[in-house]
């Protein structure tokens, strides 16, 4: 992710379509103002010309940030996905609608000694809207000025760029991973917005590549919220990265300020897995470098979500949702990389609301408001968990197949042992497909799955249907017929994703190094 959820905003390229007109055109409303989108491999680029409104919008929620910008995230309230709600001249709360609650992006950005005040109207304003409200993000400093439930969803990392050379001196393996990184000729080098506003620019079109790849990478759907890959928005006020070998860019790290701290939020942190071991901590390593030489006070990450001692129910989510998001291999990354400390982060919900609630709103805004379609669209991008899944039902399903009386469910029992025979081979292929990918794997059982569907529907068709007894007969016919042409569907659109996978990776999803 880019910001909250992974450290992770439109004057810009970016891969991420925006949440809230995809709700628009759900609705049927035409294109933002602006808008033009061109297809780039199997992401989509799109460079976004802000309504004038919008664009006004922005520029006074950025001269606030100039001036009460303290959280870590507070500048990605900047990104697309974002509304403002502004309380008088000098305070605003960023939010995403998500149609049943206002979702805050972290603490208002207002004055210390007015965070409660401007939070509590906040909470009014969506009331009166009809909206239940929620802050994701907040930091410690928020949750000391309100008397609020605070649910702690995880912990960022921190660091004083000043002693990251002494970093390096305390780690061996710091050190090495640099070594071997130069060694294969990998340069970092830190770029001037120049080099990456211009959208029509060599390097910008390197950069934009990578990212579309890493888009088509991934093992769920595009998210919003605190986590858009937006990384040329507002270029001036942000510090660009670039890690380059044989003449290519292999790696890519943005940061945005964090004002109010002297500080600077590593968001977009994207490795092409052809890249040299070392690259990720080459990026890191050179922006610590800049941000000590521009005496910067703070230097973070992003959130490591659901690490530290989070609840009971957070931490079985973290264990069970491991196969789609490593938990642990982010926490392991930026944990390697010794930072000063760890800053906790939380989900605040004011009076009369409920944490399981919250916690239901805020992923409806990392969705970009509608839960079962991400998880259709993430289904369908092929997740290694669900051919495990597939391929562990296919067992019961076999034994099944083998106690079933053939008379009664098969033209003969050749047919049924046929059945039973391809099965037995197909569970094992499907799990080993879940643990390492392979093309030719993937080719060879979709077509054996397209044809298991084929076949299944011209038996149910022309044996099953005419002896049919009653409703549980209809049942096992009909689950009989969508299994496999459910399976054939996900094996065929994992392929479309697929092939992508092998060029990018983003460092702050557990990368590779």
């Amino acid at each position: 992710m880019a910001a909250i959820g992974e450290s992770g905003a439109e004057v810009a390229a970016v891969v991420t379509e925006d949440a809230r007109g995809r709700a628009e055109r759900r609705r049927g409303a035409p294109a933002a103002p602006g808008e033009d989108r061109v297809g780039l491999g199997r992401g989509m680029l799109r460079r976004t010309v802000p309504p004038p409104n919008q664009r006004s919008d922005r520029e006074r929620v950025l001269a606030l940030l100039k001036r009460h910008g303290w959280n870590a995230t507070s500048f990605q309230t900047l990104e697309s996905d974002f509304r403002y709600w502004f309380h008088g001249d000098d305070a605003c709360v960023a939010y995403v609608d998500t149609g049943g609650a206002w979702v805050a992006a972290g603490a208002p950005i207002a004055a210390a000694e007015r965070l409660a005040e401007v939070a509590q109207a906040f909470v009014g304003a969506a009331a009166a809207e009809g909206r239940r409200a929620c802050l994701f993000g907040a930091e410690a400093r928020f949750c000391e000025r309100v008397s609020w439930s605070a649910m702690l969803v995880g912990e960022q990392p921190v660091w004083e760029p000043a002693r990251w050379s002494g970093v390096l001196r305390s780690s061996r393996s710091l050190r090495e991973q640099l070594r071997r990184a130069r060694a294969k000729g990998v340069v970092a080098r830190s770029v001037s917005r120049g080099e990456l506003e211009d959208a029509g620019s060599p390097l910008r079109g390197e950069v934009e590549r990578l990212m579309a790849r890493w888009a088509s990478s991934r093992p769920m759907a595009p998210m919003g919220f605190l986590v858009q890959l937006e990384p040329f928005s507002f270029a001036g006020e942000r510090r660009y990265v670039v890690a380059e070998a044989g003449g290519a860019v292999v790696g890519f790290l943005a940061a945005v300020p964090v004002y109010a701290r002297r500080g600077l939020f590593l968001e977009d942190l994207l490795r092409d897995p052809s890249a040299p071991n070392g690259t990720t901590e080459l990026l890191v390593d050179q922006a610590m470098r800049a941000a000590a030489a521009e005496e910067r006070l703070y230097v973070t990450l992003g959130l490591a979500p659901l690490a530290g001692p989070v609840r009971r129910g957070l931490r079985a989510a973290r264990r069970l949702g491991a196969r789609l998001y490593d938990f642990q291999g982010l926490y392991a990354f930026k944990a390697k990389l010794r930072p000063d400390g760890w800053a906790p982060i939380y989900l605040v919900v004011p009076p009369g609301g409920h944490g399981l609630v919250a916690i239901y709103d805020t992923l409806a805004a990392f969705s970009g408001g509608g839960l079962l379609r991400f998880g259709l669209s993430t289904l369908l991008r092929g997740p290694a968990v669900i051919f495990e899944v597939l391929g562990w039902l296919l067992i019961p399903w076999t034994a099944l197949l083998a106690l079933a009386p053939a008379a009664r469910w098969f033209p003969s029992p050749a047919v049924k042992w046929a059945w039973v025979a391809f099965d037995v081979c197909l569970a094992p292929a499907m799990l080993r497909l879940s643990r390492r990918y392979g093309q030719r794997l993937s080719l060879a059982l979709a077509a054996l799955v397209t044809c298991d569907a084929a076949l299944t529907l011209a038996e149910a068709l022309l044996f099953n249907a005419s002896r049919a007894r009653g409703v549980f007969d209809v049942a096992v016919v009909g689950t009989a017929v969508a299994a496999p042409a459910v399976a054939a569907v996900l094996l065929w659109s994992a392929r479309v994703h697929r092939p992508e996978r092998r060029f990018a990776s983003r460092a702050t999803a557990a990368p590779s190094t």
